[in-house]
């Protein structure tokens, strides 16, 4: 499990081909961590999607992705230089300081829109249509690992606010219109519809 607060933002160093057959591509990222203190099978998200660390050495970590990830979510688009949002899994004792993020990505959403509003940046996303229910004003969403709250939503479009700090250490003070972004919904509101479509089925 994550919060969605980001601890390092690195970057892809190499893709390379799989160690072994399970896997469909074998990515290196560069990091700030101390991967010499990260046991190998340790969980990472990266940009929100959780990988398992297989190897490691001074300033980078590598991780084996299987087709279905690579299909399902941005890292398929990946390539060496793509910056991305690194963040260890959430301890028993350790700050909540976002929301609960299981690192299992359900769609990519796409930005429309961004511009500046006062001192922070304001992006508009449009979400997979079988996902746009799940996205409600002030609920929550992770956008590429950051957990964020939503402030509008008008069909398949929300949007939200990130602050100085959280464009300066995410990718998120990158994005423009056109970019895709790994988004995972709010854990309570899948399970909410789980049970309001099990309640309408008795």
């Amino acid at each position: 499990m994550f919060t969605g607060i980001i601890t390092d933002l690195g970057a892809v160093k190499a893709v390379e081909a799989p160690d072994i057959a399970a896997a469909d591509a074998r990515f290196v990222f560069a990091t700030g961590y101390d991967t010499a203190a990260i046991p190998p099978g340790a969980s990472i998200a990266c940009s929100g999607v959780c990988l398992t660390l297989i190897d490691r050495g001074e300033g980078w970590f590598a991780a084996e992705v299987s087709a279905e990830t690579l299909s399902r979510t941005t890292l398929g688009e990946w390539r060496q230089g793509t910056p991305v949002n690194f963040e260890r899994p959430l301890k028993l004792g350790d700050e909540l300081g976002g929301h609960m993020v299981s690192g299992h990505i359900d769609g990519i959403a796409v930005v429309r829109e961004r511009w500046p509003e006062q001192g922070s940046l304001r992006l508009s996303l449009e979400a997979p249509a079988e996902l746009a229910k799940f996205v409600a004003p002030k609920g929550s969403v992770a956008l590429d690992g950051v957990s964020l709250t939503v402030n509008e939503v008008a069909d398949r479009v929300f949007g939200v606010n990130i602050i100085p700090h959280t464009a300066a250490v995410t990718t998120l003070g990158a994005r423009q219109p056109g970019d895709r972004v790994n988004l995972e919904i709010d854990m309570l509101a899948r399970y909410v519809q789980r049970l309001l479509a099990a309640t309408d089925e008795k």
